[in-house]
């Protein structure tokens, strides 16, 4: 059985490997230590987490603060509250100020399921990415992950982080450079091309393993980063197949609505879109996913509806 691993012991063990290398890093909670798994950042570093409680407004406006005094804060919250709340900080002190502030979005999607609606963040995408000048990084292992936060703390400009908490299986080497805007082709195929970002990834895979057995070569595109999109492995994939299926764990306006705007006015394709619809439910993270059809079984579907559409 493949094992499983949550994205915030990556998140957490590199936070405290940047830490040492560097006296700027600081953390910006909001009485989210343990959820963000920072205990170890805590102990390691008591004067350099600072916990504004619940007062996630606050926590923006004082890591705008940090870095505009010279500091390298990292935000961590669960999306739900970190873009709910703070969107205007959001906006305003990091995005249009051009702050170096990396905004780190805890347990996205419905990883809080039983918790329900108000713990659910599957808005966060489509929000942030109508923010100008703030890119969005959506990590689909372990490492991609590390190596997300690691290209965050150099990059000269704001960043927001999607961290899982999901169990996911390791699909990326240990030490893989990460470069926004370059997408990874995992699986090669010309019928049909899937293009998904986050947990969505491992389950774009399962759905091509399930495809080839009807004889369908689905092409599988992880899109490491929101904004930017990889537009050459979009064209690509376009050209190449009989059209997209876009799979998230989030509202489809989100990766769904970023790549039908990028090949509307390039390539028009044939697309489907697989994500969350509505208010998900109170239950377990997998009843959420069956019921919105963001399983292997959804997403072949949205495959074998393109293919079948051909004249």
């Amino acid at each position: 059985m493949t094992a499983l691993h949550d994205c915030r012991d990556a998140f957490a063990a590199t936070l405290v490997e940047l830490a040492e290398a560097d006296d700027r890093v600081v953390a910006v909670v909001n009485d989210s230590v343990g959820s963000s798994k920072l205990g170890g950042f805590q102990e390691r570093f008591p004067e350099r987490l600072i916990n504004v409680g619940i007062a996630e407004q606050a926590m923006v406006g004082v890591a705008a603060g940090l870095a505009a005094g010279g500091r390298l804060p990292f935000v961590s919250a669960a999306s739900c509250f970190l873009t709910a709340r703070a969107m205007e900080q959001i906006k305003v002190d990091i995005a249009y100020s051009k702050h170096h502030v990396v905004l780190c979005g805890q347990s996205p999607g419905v990883a809080y399921g039983e918790l329900g609606p108000t713990h659910h963040s599957p808005e966060d995408l489509a929000w942030l990415r109508a923010i100008p000048g703030l890119e969005i990084i959506v990590p689909a292992d372990p490492s991609e992950t590390s190596a997300a936060v690691k290209w965050a703390a150099q990059h000269d400009g704001p960043v927001f982080v999607r961290i899982s908490r999901t169990g996911v299986p390791d699909l990326y080497a240990e030490g893989l450079p990460f470069h926004p805007g370059r997408a990874h082709v995992l699986r090669e195929g010309n019928d049909v091309a899937i293009v998904a970002l986050g947990t969505a990834v491992t389950r774009a895979l399962a759905a091509a393993d399930a495809l080839a057995q009807q004889g369908v070569a689905a092409r599988v595109v992880a899109m490491s980063s929101l904004v930017p999109l990889d537009g050459e492995a979009l064209l690509d994939a376009a050209r190449s197949t009989a059209g997209v299926v876009t799979v998230e764990e989030a509202y489809t306006c989100g990766l769904g609505g970023a790549v039908a705007e990028f090949l509307a006015e390039r390539l028009p394709a044939r697309m489907r879109m697989v994500g969350l619809q509505g208010f998900a439910p109170t239950g377990s993270v997998e009843h959420i996913h069956e019921i919105s059809g963001v399983t292997a079984a959804g997403i072949s579907a949205a495959c074998l509806d393109i293919v079948g559409a051909i004249p």
